[in-house]
């Protein structure tokens, strides 16, 4: 059999260049295996759902092709959120999904993420999927290809859950993903009044890149809440699964601090739950968890593993620093930015001033997500390399769970091997500034030990 192209088989999605590495004929001998995995476990049926991307109807004709020469029935559910495609698995009793998505890659990058049984794939299920496309262990059939709406039924099943104590005014960016075509009737019907950015799906995202993630892309929620009288603004990624929060003030609440917020609320009714985090996030989370009577678990980076961890511990709530929340408590434990955003402001209703309540979250000085580029497969080599050798003077504690984490009493710095692109994803954190460049100049000198000449982003 033909072999198909290795680099877009990622740790915890599918992803690549359209035309390219992912081609039509790509993705629909992808579908055809995964509609045999599928089978295999008994499964009758698999939600499909596409984000906003131009690419995106090919794909997900040729995914579904594949699909139903397994054996398998293919449900469209169109062009949704992604999260709206786990919430079809649900709604439509099927248990299994896949959403084709570039998430919040460039305009010519699109992908796929899979859900089968009720199992997100990652890491080996999703090398065991392309062994099985290119052996031609496949099942064969002919699946039915039909059609179903579940926005409306995800927008219900939201509002009657979520309750604004108090009607806000909010500035929302959609990035121009597919967010945009669900998220201001769906905070309308909250009860907020919405004031729009880019709102109009459009799959070259004319105005900025949909990564909520990186300050630069939120420029112009902070603009809106400078010329308007909205109190706060959200903003969500390319496919919708991923939150960003700003205050009146242009602050940005990174999602370690808004995973504090939701930890208080929900261990008030789940006393004792543990709430899951990645190794990216501050330090001051796992106190704070303790504080409000949770167990702190500190987890590896990527919303299949996170989803993994989540299911099995049974804890009620997880995030990630990169913008992915998981409620299980009053929601289904899926990554969903929409749900995020309506249990932020139904928090944040309770209080008269929104933005103190954000604002006086617990915070330290720290830097946003660097990266070093390198090329494939460097990053990991660099980390191997800093474990065994890398020297860190008065370290309290070095995690090395995911990448390597050192702990120091006043901070904490971080370097890992990105699962999803050649970089190496660094981040620091301390109690103030003098602190903060001391543990830089720490990994500074360890890294250019271990890998000389490294050109390094801080």
């Amino acid at each position: 059999m033909n072999q198909l192209p290795a680099e877009i088989f990622k740790a915890y999605d599918i992803r690549g260049i359209v035309n390219k590495s992912l081609t039509a004929d790509v993705v629909r001998r992808i579908g055809h295996a995964l509609g045999s995995l599928a089978a295999e476990q008994g499964q009758k049926a698999i939600a499909v759902g596409r984000d906003g991307r131009l690419s995106g109807p090919e794909l997900a004709g040729a995914l579904m092709d594949g699909i139903c020469a397994a054996g398998v029935d293919a449900i469209d559910v169109g062009c949704v959120p992604t999260p709206v495609t786990y919430f079809a698995a649900y709604e439509l009793g099927c248990d299994s999904c896949v959403s084709v998505t570039g998430s919040h890659n460039p305009p010519d990058y699109n992908g796929l993420k899979m859900v089968i049984g009720g199992t997100t794939l990652a890491l080996e299920a999703i090398q065991d999927l392309k062994r099985r496309a290119e052996s031609g262990n496949l099942k064969h059939g002919k699946g039915q290809r039909r059609q179903a709406n579940v926005l409306a039924a995800y927008v219900d099943r939201i509002v009657s859950d979520v309750k604004l104590a108090r009607p806000m005014k909010i500035v929302m960016d959609c990035g121009n993903g597919v967010g945009g075509a669900i998220a201001p009737e769906l905070f309308k019907r909250l009860g907020c009044d919405i004031v729009p950015l880019f709102c109009e799906v459009d799959g070259n995202f004319p105005n900025h890149h949909p990564d909520p993630s990186k300050p630069e892309n939120l420029k112009d929620v902070i603009q809106a809440l400078r010329d308007t009288d909205a109190e706060l603004g959200i903003a969500f990624d390319g496919d919708g699964d991923r939150l960003g929060v700003v205050t009146k003030n242009g602050e940005i609440i990174f999602p370690d601090r808004q995973l504090m917020l939701f930890s208080a609320d929900v261990l008030s009714r789940v006393p004792g739950g543990t709430v899951i985090y990645d190794v990216k996030c501050t330090r001051l989370l796992a106190p704070w968890i303790r504080q409000h009577g949770g167990v702190p678990l500190m987890w590896n980076t990527g919303h299949a593993l996170v989803k993994a961890k989540l299911k099995e511990t049974g804890a009620p709530l997880a995030g990630e620093m990169s913008g992915h929340c998981f409620f299980k408590e009053r929601w289904f434990g899926f990554d969903d930015g929409l749900y995020t955003g309506a249990r932020l402001l139904e928090i944040l209703s309770r209080a008269s001033d929104a933005n103190s309540v954000l604002e006086n979250l617990p915070n330290s000085p720290s830097t946003p997500e660097l990266n070093i580029k390198m090329a494939e497969g460097e990053p990991f080599t660099l980390i191997d390399k800093l474990k065994a050798a890398g020297e860190f003077v008065g370290a309290s504690e070095i995690i090395t769970i995911d990448g390597l984490r050192v702990e120091y009493p006043d901070g904490f710095g971080l370097a890992r091997p990105s699962n999803t692109t050649p970089v190496v994803v660094l981040r620091f954190e301390a109690d103030n500034a003098i602190a903060l460049a001391r543990i830089q100049d720490a990994f500074r000198i360890a890294l250019n030990a271990v890998w000389p000449g490294i050109q390094l982003p801080f």
